[in-house]
């Protein structure tokens, strides 16, 4: 068991709504110069949830299951800010209003750029769900610290989940991670030069096929543990060699150039104390048997 400072972290009530799906009106431009209309971030979306394939939608930068925001009017501002800051992958989230009332889901990630907090619930409840509806989540897990690894970081991680992960003490200081990918620095790319990683994601680029296939990069699924190596996650997204971090994949794969699924930060290390293993089964949707583990 790994000793934190669980018993001094904060927990605040947050309360969201699901925003309607987002589209800019006009033509997107892939990396090669191709354009398409196609469906995007936001909304219930009914058939995706987490545990599914992040790769193969007939879309750019899905959301899976449902995309939560405070103020559909202002993005970027307070209270949506609060909300993504202190929603952490995890967290468990509840329906207070209509049809699905009561209904419990959980927290995967943020996703930058449309300022989502994107929620998981089953596609029973995401049936009964309006976009008026509000959604409370039980946000905790800011300012997580391992007493013991003073070294590596955490971010947007709540709890419970670092109590499913699996990790593993080792010798000198290492905790071994489970992970479904591990992710090269040159892979690492949308997001790049963020000052922090307490909200938003940033992105696994799948513009070079090589690459792709490679690193198996399109097996990734939703809700995935991936290791990104020499990226130090601490203060800002930066590349730094021997650098760890671990993150959670939140959207799909995109057409757009520097794109790609993306991820948000849950673990960072500035060297080689995190060591990532590979387990098939290291994804969100397993160890809190939601999505299409709880079909």
């Amino acid at each position: 068991m790994l000793k934190t400072n669980e018993k001094k972290i904060i927990e605040f009530l947050l309360q969201c709504e699901p925003g309607p799906p987002k589209t800019s009106g006009t033509w997107g431009v892939d990396h090669e110069g191709k354009p398409f209309i196609l469906p995007g971030i936001g909304g219930i979306t009914m058939n995706v949830q987490v545990g599914d394939p992040a790769f193969g939608w007939a879309g750019d930068h899905i959301e899976p299951g449902v995309s939560c925001i405070a103020n559909t009017l202002k993005p970027f501002e307070h209270p949506n800010v609060s909300l993504q800051l202190f929603s952490c992958v995890g967290n468990k989230a509840k329906v207070i209003t209509g049809s699905a009332k009561g209904a419990i889901g959980y927290v995967i990630g943020h996703h930058g750029g449309s300022e989502h907090v994107i929620v998981d619930f089953p596609r029973k409840v995401k049936e009964k769900l309006t976009y008026s509806d509000k959604i409370i989540i039980y946000a905790k897990g800011q300012g997580l610290e391992l007493l013991d690894y003073p070294e590596i970081m955490t971010y947007n991680l709540a709890p419970e989940l670092l109590r499913k992960m699996n990790i593993k003490k080792l010798a000198k200081g290492i905790l071994q991670v489970p992970v479904t990918t591990i992710v090269p620095a040159a892979c690492m790319g949308s997001g790049l030069g963020s000052p922090h990683v307490a909200k938003g994601d940033y992105d696994i680029m799948s513009s070079d096929p090589e690459s792709v296939k490679k690193y198996r990069l399109d097996r990734i699924k939703f809700g995935d543990f991936v290791a990104l190596m020499d990226h130090d996650n601490r203060y800002g997204r930066a590349y730094r060699q021997g650098a760890v971090s671990i993150g959670v994949v939140v959207h799909s794969d995109c057409l757009r150039a520097g794109h790609g699924p993306g991820v948000s930060t849950i673990m960072t290390c500035k060297t080689s104390l995190i060591k990532p293993v590979i387990n098939a089964k290291a994804n969100i949707a397993n160890l809190f048997k939601i999505g299409t583990a709880s079909n």
